[in-house]
């Protein structure tokens, strides 16, 4: 891969992260090309695809139970994919610069031993791991766990920043490594508070990042100021340069209470991308992947999340139901709830009414997630507007095939990313951080 330079001063470059798609209704498992999201060949492609395209880091998703529609396993769910941390540590010798980011749960799991495999991935790796830390109030859930559902919502992120506090209680323990290249030694800790009564010492040395970087995706007032105090960078889901601004200034400004500068977070939301030749041909690309993620079958599903009714009876061609939603329903166990569903169903309403649109139809407009669309060229002009103008400082890309789905944005749009000198030629460092340019945080003793 060949790049041209620049002249033009930057302020700022874009951070690229590549998610491994499948947890999702996006992934179109139909194309020929899509294959496994089991077998390790899969994560690999993706993940050297990244490396070569000198991406921050890549990304796992995780669910911790398989979720039910109508007391049946959905079976367009995703069944069967390996535990990340383990996945992860398998890359970790099949890469070599490229971050390597785990989704796991603070409700379900508990601060030393998930300490310990963190850190443990990052030595592995020469410290490139990072923890999407993500929290569940969800009793359905719990039942995989002794404690079950036990966390009122509003506990959820209390228990989170204890847990990620004590963490890095846990990754300090250990006394500096010596200038002689010895490693250093563990001292007892203890910790007391709310939600963890621990004492002991800690098994495995300090990280090389010091501590691994910690992801947290969540847009409530109580997920924002977590992510204020907590967080290295942020996984959001405003894709729009306007509510990209309003969240990234929202974000950002809540830092220095916490004693923190704009810098030390990055905000990273999950987009996709469709390319074409033409502008007429991506959106004809574009259309049809929406077809293919969203079949007749996905689009009834769609409608009974909001519904809480059984609408198997309904043809996704013809109107939306006159009925009104099952606010308290269980028929969908395991899926995030949407808001509130009686607005939502009005708010899809009127847009079938407006447009003149199906079941299927309304179904494939409302749930669209296609952020950038166009040429190559278009495409990283858009990418570069968003970091430019407080929008983003990067994004994490949601291809929709697994695992060769970010073959053609390596090879198409990252080059001219280059060349407007938005975005790095080479890797200047080893380890995760140094990617994300944040500094090794300060020894807590």
């Amino acid at each position: 891969m060949t790049h041209r330079t620049t002249d033009r001063p930057r302020t700022k470059q874009i951070h690229l992260a590549a998610h491994f798609p499948g947890v999702n209704n996006t992934t179109v498992w139909a194309d020929p090309r899509s294959r496994s999201q089991i077998d390790f060949s899969s994560f690999e492609h993706l993940a050297r695809t990244a490396e070569r395209g000198l991406f921050d880091f890549f990304f796992l998703a995780e669910g911790l139970r398989l979720r039910e529609h109508k007391g049946r396993i959905h079976d367009l769910d995703v069944v069967g994919r390996p535990e990340s941390l383990t996945v992860l540590s398998a890359l970790a010798a099949a890469t070599d610069r490229l971050g390597l980011a785990a989704t796991v749960n603070a409700t379900f799991n508990e601060p030393y031993e998930l300490a310990r495999r963190l850190a443990s991935l990052d030595h592995l790796s020469g410290g490139r791991a990072a923890w999407n830390v993500v929290t569940s109030s969800d009793a359905f859930t719990g039942e995989n766990f002794r404690r079950g559902g036990f966390l009122d919502r509003a506990d959820r992120y209390t228990r989170a920043a204890e847990f990620v506090a004590t963490a890095r209680e846990l990754w300090d323990s250990w006394t500096p490594d010596g200038p002689d290249g010895s490693v250093g030694e563990p001292r007892p800790f203890a910790h007391q508070g709310q939600h963890f009564d621990i004492a002991g010492e800690f098994g495995v040395p300090r990280p090389p990042q010091g501590h691994p970087v910690v992801i947290q995706a969540g847009d409530s007032p109580e997920g924002r100021e977590f992510a204020a105090s907590s967080a290295d960078v942020v996984f959001t889901r405003h894709g729009t340069l306007e509510s990209g601004r309003a969240f990234y200034a929202d974000v950002k400004g809540r830092l220095a209470a916490y004693g923190r500068e704009p810098d030390d977070l990055k905000i990273m939301p999950g987009v996709t991308f469709v390319l074409g030749d033409t502008a007429a041909e991506a959106q004809e690309r574009a259309i049809e992947i929406r077809r293919q993620q969203v079949s007749p079958q996905n689009a009834i599903l769609a409608l009974e999340q909001v519904w809480g009714v059984d609408l198997s009876a309904y043809d996704p061609d013809g109107p939306l139901p006159d009925i009104d939603p099952d606010p308290d329903s269980t028929l969908v166990q395991g899926r995030v709830k949407v808001g509130d569903p009686r607005a939502v169903a009005e708010q899809w309403r009127a847009l079938s009414r407006a447009k003149g649109l199906s079941i299927h139809q309304t179904v494939i407009e409302t749930t669209s997630r296609q952020s950038f669309i166009g040429t190559p060229a278009a495409v990283a002009e858009q990418l570069d507007e968003f970091v430019r103008t407080d929008a983003a400082d990067g994004f994490i890309l949601v291809p929709h095939l697994t695992p060769g789905g970010l073959d053609e944005f390596v090879e198409r749009v990252v080059p001219l990313l280059q060349e407007r000198g938005a975005f790095r030629t080479e890797y200047e460092g080893a380890t995760l951080r140094s990617h994300l340019g944040l500094p090794e945080p300060a020894r807590q003793d």
